[in-house]
């Protein structure tokens, strides 16, 4: 297929090139262009504006924030401008469920496809093409892009026929990873005040009650205390925390644990971490538990 790709960080260049390596054709745009350059030796075209990756079977952004996406669909040489008229926008940025309800409405008026298609995974599954892909829209639009998705991700989860159901989902798993790592966090700073070694601690939970990929990899995080070069920085876990709890009030429904993860999150920020893993929260938790940086003494 033709494909546009717009946004090349830590996880849309490993995706991008997962394209590349399944036989698709690239146009690449990223406001740095160095980074879209490393991908012209590997049979990438690298474009000026957004716009110019917007004429082929689909164009993908993978974008930050909201702003960014707003930006490239709505600002000059611009997305929605340029879509060719069978061309399909496939967004996979986490973003609020009120941004894609919006570029939702925008392409219909258009009449220009779109569809939501975040991705739960951090860059090494989206380097692997391992990563997981909730995808919604209407159905044989979400069909017409499954080659990508297959070259991408290891599975395709559909979510039905309105794009912002898949960001909703995104944005509750993201929140439901938090919680992992907030009660990772604590439960690893009271062993460890008591002298019991966090690896040992981890290998008892992840080879008997969570056994999920996700507890073996926060948990390996948190008990080596490496938190940097980031997975996915502190900013955007607060980001994709802010959005969630702004779609809860939208349907009114109260999110306490995420409430207290938002004052965890600006905590951290506001004491330098903002660069850091989001996992470094667990930092906080052994910080109010007495352990300054994390080590314990054994108690005698």
């Amino acid at each position: 297929m033709d494909v546009g790709f717009i946004g090349l960080g830590h996880m849309g260049s490993g995706m991008a090139r997962c394209l590349l390596k399944a036989g698709h054709r690239l146009k690449v745009y990223n406001r740095s262009r160095d980074k879209a350059e490393k991908l012209a030796a590997e049979g990438a075209v690298v474009v000026d504006r957004p716009g110019d990756a917007c004429r082929g079977d689909a164009v993908i952004t993978m974008l930050a924030d909201d702003g960014a996406v707003e930006g490239v669909t709505f600002g000059e040489g611009n997305i929605l401008a340029s879509l060719g008229q069978n061309t399909v926008h496939v967004s996979m940025s986490t973003i609020s469920v009120a941004l894609s309800d919006r570029l939702s409405q925008a392409h219909g008026k258009a009449g220009r496809a779109y569809i939501a298609a975040p991705v739960f995974g951090r860059p090494d599954a989206a380097a692997a093409g391992k990563l997981f892909i909730v995808a919604a829209g209407p159905a044989k639009t979400v069909a017409r892009c499954q080659p990508l998705f297959d070259a991408m991700g290891q599975k395709t989860f559909e979510l039905g026929e309105k794009p912002s159901a898949a960001n909703l989902v995104k944005l509750s798993g993201n929140f439901l990873i938090t919680v992992v790592i907030e009660s990772l966090g604590e439960t690893v700073a009271l062993t460890r005040k008591a002298g019991i070694d966090p690896h040992k601690f981890l290998d008892i939970l992840t080879s008997s009650l969570f056994a999920a990929p996700i507890y073996k990899t926060y948990g390996g995080i948190i008990a080596d205390q490496k938190f940097e070069p980031a997975g996915f920085k502190m900013t955007l876990g607060f980001k994709d925390n802010r959005l969630a709890l702004a779609a809860a009030e939208a349907l009114a429904v109260p999110l306490p644990l995420a409430s207290q993860i938002h004052d965890h999150f600006l905590t951290a920020i506001a004491q330098g971490h903002g660069d850091r893993d989001w996992s470094a929260l667990a930092q906080l938790a052994a910080e109010n538990a007495g352990l300054g940086d994390g080590h314990a003494t054994p108690r005698a």
